[in-house]
């Protein structure tokens, strides 16, 4: 299955959340706070499997991934030490992609995985143009010098609030990078999902 390119709008009735994490779609769920389709306002019954196969679902379009990325990220955080649905959390955190849009220098997750892509992104001194590159403590991510004029960037920093900044990131505003401090804590990640039903699906 290929990325899903279709409206974020749809999805993000059809979970009942904002899962991008973006502004706009706050007023999305606003004016119709139900999920799309004909019956999109009608009560319908969910199995156990339609609630685990949900929650996979929204994890996964949240975080950009395709079926068989995700799969390998859970066989990885299974055989980390701890609980397998945090360390699953944990890795999708620690992405490259991920770290730039909670840093705040891109306003979605999408476009974090573009800039990289396009090479606009250092680690440590060094450009990285894979996405998926797991942080670890004490890396320093910056824009690289020669992108440090797109105004992408500029225009993404200046929706940062230092009250909404995560723990484990500290953003330099003024050089546009920023420091990955720790692995975050399941309870930092403000991520609405129930990972132990993710766990149970592959568990079967």
């Amino acid at each position: 299955m290929a990325r899903y390119t279709g409206p974020k709008g749809k999805l993000v009735r059809k979970f009942g959340e904002n899962i991008f994490g973006n502004p706009k779609f706050d007023k999305v769920l606003n004016n119709k706070p139900y999920p799309p389709g004909q019956h999109g306002m009608g009560r319908k019954k969910v199995s156990d499997y339609g609630i685990q196969l949900k929650e996979k679902q929204k994890l996964k379009i949240m975080y950009g991934l395709l079926e068989k990325q995700f799969r390998k990220y859970f066989k990885k955080a299974e055989r980390m030490k701890g609980v397998t649905g945090e360390n699953l959390l944990l890795l999708l955190e620690s992405r490259l992609d991920n770290t730039l849009f909670r840093l705040g220098l891109a306003v979605s997750r999408s476009q974090a995985r573009q800039l990289v892509l396009h090479r606009h992104i250092t680690v440590n001194g060094k450009v990285v143009n894979i996405p998926s590159y797991l942080l670890t403590k004490g890396d320093t991510i910056q824009v690289r010098e020669k992108s440090r004029r797109l105004a992408v960037f500029h225009e993404s920093l200046k929706k940062v609030r230092a009250e909404n900044m995560y723990p484990w990131l500290n953003l330099d505003k003024a050089h546009l990078s920023g420091e990955f401090l720790y692995a975050p804590h399941r309870e930092e990640i403000p991520v609405n999902v129930q990972e132990n039903m993710i766990v149970e699906l592959y568990s079967k």
